[in-house]
């Protein structure tokens, strides 16, 4: 078809189904363990670089069993279907219903949502990694030797459908995330969020197996990883037996080799070995840039998402802000290619691709720098909770006259205006003893035992012949919510039981100044009816406003005239404040960091690897990002860093040392071209065969004159 084979095209789909499966579920796993699982964001770091990891060390396994075992096609097909299991696992897991007994929208038994998902993003691991060295390789064998031309642009076709992929993944499952489902209760849908890219998954496995009959299939001749890891082995093995004096030493410790390997595959290991040796620096790099889907994420959820246009407004969820760097990605690598290269390349600056990688590096620790500096706003917004020893107390006055409140002993007073609160007073629990209300010549003293370190609130109203309150009511909040969204409840201040909803929320019957429990507003970018009931009084109702996200208000029903209910919102927690467009320079100095540090270190790889040696370098490279992810995994495990922003300003000090000292290296580095190396070695063997050709003609000839 237009020159190229068939199989190509099923190959491509297969490959864009897969990616928006894998990028789809990534994109709101680190939310699944935080709001689903309820794992603390250190711990939820950890598990997702852990999954991360493993995903780029089973390449290696992968490529092993593809070239020595299955080849290629049976590789792709079986591990695809483990991917699929995978996937479904994980779905199935996310399924709050699954253990569900009692109804109330939470698992009875959340070790087996645990159990399901970890068994899950196990086998996805095996999946995705196990068929990644594979199937690119698997589409250029569908080529002949004289279709390089379009062998080059099934590459290009194959590289647009990984970005396509993971550019519609990520905005796609965010949003299935954000919608509401659940049998009993209605929550944040993981389950249609993990379903949608396990449907994908399946579709990728049907269209590889619809092309089965068309596909090119080489057997499996060995794989080249091995050959080159027993040539080491051999080496190292044969100079420690070697070790002593009296062994000449050898030019190259690879030499050691020679005995029972030939010239060639020594020459080519040592070519290797040499680009190796700079991938030792490289896992800091992937540390940093796989924090994108953990740290960044988990910065997002802090942050207002709601983008304001002239007629509209467009909301991102937290796990949205992930679609910035594809996007980047399309727009920069053509604009760097045919741009600023080129640009460069007219100033007469020699941009070689070390150069390129090392200004990726530090554009990387420019980026976690950027990242520090949105966070520290990000902490300035966050609410002051009480510490060890401490609790905080906030009264408010919901009569028509002012009051003054003196916390006991001598501790503090304060005058409340009508309608107004004091908002959140910090004490030492030890010291607190009472307080005391005055009102219109109005007192009365309320005494309590030993506070915990936790928040209060205490609603009163003056009457003409006393205080009237509800006593003191603790909020049970220490934290931001954790779900991201804003949390609300309800004090009746009307003197008879109504009932309260929200929407489809129903608050139950609120007697005279009782105050409900917190309960996340499902859409907090959304308006909602408010409405009371009550026997004589069918209903009675008004709109909210929006309540944005990570913000806490209690609302006072204050009364009804004409159907339309009076209420007044107290603020307990400010929403977010910081907009999420500020994530948007480090985004783009890490993709920036991206095109100039990955891309360019995959070609210059190839560039200086042997013919037969790529997938040496391929597995090399897929091995520091799994590296990159332990480094993570360690620090997120092993800090005892409070401040997240001090977190990301380590990282970025951290890769800018390793900047330095990878440029270093690479001062010492001489470019080599492997296909002249490998020329010359041709030329030798065809000379050697042609003296050996030489002496068996001359030993004949001198046979047949004897």
């Amino acid at each position: 078809c237009l020159g190229f084979p068939v199989s190509i095209f099923f190959i491509v789909i297969n490959e864009f189904c897969e990616r928006f499966s894998y990028y789809g579920m990534k994109a709101v796993l680190t939310l699944y363990f935080t709001r689903f699982l309820h794992w603390d964001d250190n711990f939820a770091t950890a598990i997702y670089h852990t999954f991360v990891a493993l995903c780029y060390l089973t390449p290696i396994l992968g490529a092993i069993i593809a070239d020595s075992w299955l080849g290629k096609f049976k590789t792709i097909l079986y591990l695809s279907i483990v991917y699929a299991i995978g996937q479904t696992v994980l779905s199935v897991g996310s399924i709050s219903d699954l253990t569900d007994g009692n109804q109330d929208g939470s698992p009875d038994n959340v070790a087996v949502n645990i159990a399901l998902s970890m068994i899950g993003l196990i086998l996805i691991a095996l999946g995705t990694g196990g068929i990644k060295p594979c199937v690119s390789a698997f589409g250029g064998d569908q080529f002949e030797d004289d279709q390089e031309k379009q062998r080059s642009t099934f590459f290009s076709l194959f590289y647009l459908s990984i970005n396509a992929g993971s550019l519609l993944s990520t905005l796609i499952t965010p949003i299935l995330r954000a919608s509401q489902c659940g049998i009993h209760a209605k929550q944040e849908c993981y389950p249609l969020a993990f379903g949608v890219p396990a449907i994908l998954m399946a579709v990728a496995l049907v269209v590889f197996v619809i092309g089965s009959k068309m596909y090119k299939k080489v057997k499996p001749q060995g794989n080249v990883i091995l050959e080159v890891s027993k040539c080491v082995g051999f080496a190292i093995k044969n100079r420690f037996r070697h070790r002593s004096k009296e062994f000449p030493k050898r030019e190259h410790w690879l030499d050691w080799a020679s005995e029972k390997y030939d010239k060639q595959l020594i020459a080519q290991t040592k070519m290797v070995l040499r680009v190796l040796f700079l991938y030792i620096p490289l896992p800091m790099f992937w540390a940093v840039f796989d924090q994108q889907g953990s740290r960044w994420t988990l910065q997002a959820t802090a942050m207002d998402g709601d983008f304001h246009f002239e007629k509209y407004s467009i909301f991102f969820s937290c796990s949205s802000s992930q679609i910035v760097n594809p996007i980047l990605i399309v727009i920069m690598v053509p604009v760097v290619d045919s741009l600023v290269y080129p640009l460069i390349k007219k100033c007469k600056l020699n941009f070689t691709p070390l150069k390129k990688m090392t200004v990726g590096m530090f554009l990387g620790s420019m980026a976690f720098v950027a990242a520090a500096l949105v966070q520290v706003q990000i902490d300035k917004t966050y609410p002051v909770f009480p510490e060890a020893g401490q609790s905080q107390i906030q009264l408010i006055n919901l009569g028509a006259v002012p009051a003054t409140v003196q916390f006991q002993p001598q501790l503090h007073t304060v005058d409340i205006a009508p309608n107004e609160t004091t908002g959140y007073v910090t004490f030492e629990t030890s010291k607190l003893q009472s307080l005391h209300i005055i009102s219109a010549n109005v007192s009365q003293n309320m005494t309590f035992e030993q506070l915990e370190k936790n928040r209060y609130t205490l609603p009163f109203k003056w009457s003409p012949t006393e205080i009237k309150s509800s006593g003191l009511i603790c909020d049970n909040i220490t934290s931001k919510p954790e779900s991201g969204k804003s949390l609300v409840r309800f004090i009746n201040n009307i003197p008879y039981t109504v009932n309260v909803t929200m929407g489809d929320t129903d608050f139950g019957p609120l007697n005279p100044l009782s105050v409900s429990n917190y309960t996340d507003v499902p859409k907090p970018d959304s308006v909602y009816i408010i409405s009371i009931s009550e026997p004589l009084m069918p209903y009675c109702g008004t709109v909210s406003k929006t309540f944005g996200y990570g913000g806490a208000y209690t609302i006072s029903i204050d009364g009804c005239v004409g159907n339309e209910l009076n209420i007044k919102y107290f603020e307990d927690m400010a929403p977010n404040t910081v907009h999420m467009a500020w994530q948007i320079p480090q985004y783009f100095l890490l993709t920036c960091a991206e095109v100039l540090f990955s891309v360019t270190g995959l070609e210059f790889s190839y560039s200086q690897a042997p013919s037969n040696m790529k997938a040496v370098l391929q597995a090399g490279w897929l091995l520091t990002v799994a590296v990159g992810n332990i480094i993570v995994i360690i620090v997120a495990g092993v800090s005892t860093i409070k401040q997240q922003w001090a977190e990301y300003v380590l990282f970025a000090a951290l890769l800018l040392v390793v900047c330095i000292i990878f440029a270093i290296m690479a001062s010492f580095y001489t470019y080599i071209d492997p296909n002249e190396i490998e020329a010359q070695f041709s030329k030798e063997e065809k000379e050697e065969d042609k003296k050996d050709q030489d002496d068996n003609e001359k030993g004949a000839e001198a046979d047949s004159r004897m």
